[in-house]
């Protein structure tokens, strides 16, 4: 049995080392924990699932007993992607859910993604379950939850098939990184009238052929290349739960999400004039523009899915959208990040158009840097952020924007520097209209930085 470890408990999810700092164990604890909060908001049941990985089913059968120990009763979906666990609180008798999952992280990971009574639990609603584990005293329920199976994935599969309308067959590449994606993308899209191309679609826990993170343009070469000698007219991608989408053009162009969240803009706002589009603070300064152009409200906002998806329900809007890749539609949808319909959505959109890539690769964008990281000492990245945001100056800058660590716009481009929320990182990127730019806004940061910590050890 593992002592319990406060480090597994990040902002948005937990998170864990199978065998160092998760096991079965700390899995019945967190049910028990999350039973007792969901009959604090008065909910009776929760939904469970797991994604591929090979300790899934350990810590799903651990997280039940615990669940039910507190009282509650468990509906397990098994083998699911996470937004299927969130489209199940939204059609089941249930607000509630819990899934399994590693998300894109190594094989020997895994972790819990959690919504209670409808809504995504982040930050202090965390920790909370952390103190509740704490303070239980080894009692159980009276009278303890019951335990149910069922399959979700016909009704999700049906809704968005039904859903999505395609203007015309069109032959497809899907990389699921043999990602728990891979049980249900070629399904879902042969059931939309596309020819789908598969790759890496069987699950498999131990991801032997790339890692399933379609962020990272390693991830995305054995999709580039089928693109390249098939004559699939396009290419998308997942993560391992499900939850983000990755998009290639015919050419090989990787069109990162804060890009494809332009296509989505504009489509969106032909049914909803004047909305706010939500988008994080990673994104390039070429969206805001964009949605404000056809028609839109442009609301920059924190990173984190958990913090987007509050945000969405607080101001109403249709969509939102991070960097990372969780797209949110609440236009047709339920507002809750899901790569499989954001992928069936931009098919909808392309088959609309005779040449998909051209218009794609037609969006606007800049010189730009993937996300850097500046690894610190625990706790260090805080301390640093706090330090620039009180001493840090940038002549020449139009505008700071310090809603989540530092975004500083100039005439030609912007730097971004903010803590991560889940590791002892400090996040950067940078994007502007020419390579010496790049270079001038980046400098600025490295003056900052240094300033503040000599040592400190610069990745760009």
């Amino acid at each position: 049995m593992l002592p319990l470890s406060k480090s597994i408990f990040k902002a948005y999810d937990i998170r864990g080392v199978i065998g160092s700092t998760l096991d079965g164990g700390i899995a019945r604890k967190i049910g028990h924990a999350f039973g007792l909060a969901a009959l604090a908001k008065g909910e009776k049941s929760v939904v469970i699932g797991r994604d591929g990985r090979l300790s899934g089913p350990e810590l799903a059968s651990r997280l039940a007993e615990g669940l039910q120990s507190a009282g509650v009763d468990v509906i397990d979906l098994g083998v699911v992607a996470t937004p299927m666990v969130y489209y199940a609180t939204h059609v089941l008798p249930t607000r509630s859910g819990i899934m399994v999952t590693g998300s894109h992280n190594p094989p020997n990971y895994n972790g819990f993604k959690m919504v209670l009574a409808g809504e995504a639990i982040y930050g202090d609603a965390i920790t909370g379950l952390y103190d509740t584990i704490l303070a239980h005293d080894g009692e159980g329920a009276v009278t303890p939850g019951g335990y149910s199976t069922h399959d979700i994935a016909p009704a999700y599969l049906e809704r968005i098939i039904g859903d999505v309308r395609l203007a015309r067959p069109m032959k497809i590449a899907v990389d699921c990184g043999n990602g728990v994606a891979g049980a249900f993308a070629p399904q879902l899209f042969r059931g939309m009238g596309c020819e789908v191309i598969e790759l890496f679609c069987e699950v498999d826990g131990t991801f032997p052929n790339h890692h399933p993170d379609p962020a990272h343009p390693e991830n995305l070469q054995d999709l580039i290349r089928c693109l390249r000698e098939t004559d699939a007219e396009i290419g998308i991608a997942f993560d391992g739960d499900g939850d983000r989408l990755g998009v290639v053009t015919k050419d090989g162009q990787i069109i990162y999400p804060d890009r494809q969240m332009m296509l989505f803009a504009q489509d969106v706002l032909t049914r909803h004039p004047g909305a706010e589009i939500l988008f994080d603070v990673k994104c390039t300064r070429h969206l805001a523009p964009w949605i404000a152009k056809h028609g839109g409200k442009p609301l920059m906002w924190k990173t984190g899915h958990s913090l987007v998806k509050a945000k969405l329900r607080e101001t109403g809007a249709p969509l939102g959208g991070e960097m990372s890749g969780h797209i949110f539609f609440k236009d047709r949808w339920y507002g809750f990040d899901d790569g499989l319909y954001s992928g069936a959505r931009l098919i909808e959109l392309l088959t609309r158009m005779q040449f998909p890539s051209v218009v794609l690769n037609a969006l606007p964008q800049s010189d730009s840097t993937p996300e850097l990281h500046l690894h610190l000492g625990e706790g260090e990245n805080v301390e640093l952020m706090d330090k620039l945001r009180a001493n840090a100056t940038f002549p020449g800058s139009d505008q700071t924007i310090t809603i989540d660590g530092l975004r500083v716009e100039y005439p030609d481009g912007f730097g971004l520097a903010r803590s991560s929320n889940t590791t002892p990182v400090i996040v950067m990127r940078f994007e502007a209209e020419s390579p010496e730019a790049l270079r001038r806004i980046q400098g600025e940061f490295r003056r900052v930085i240094v300033a503040a910590k000599p040592d400190a050890t610069l990745p760009f």
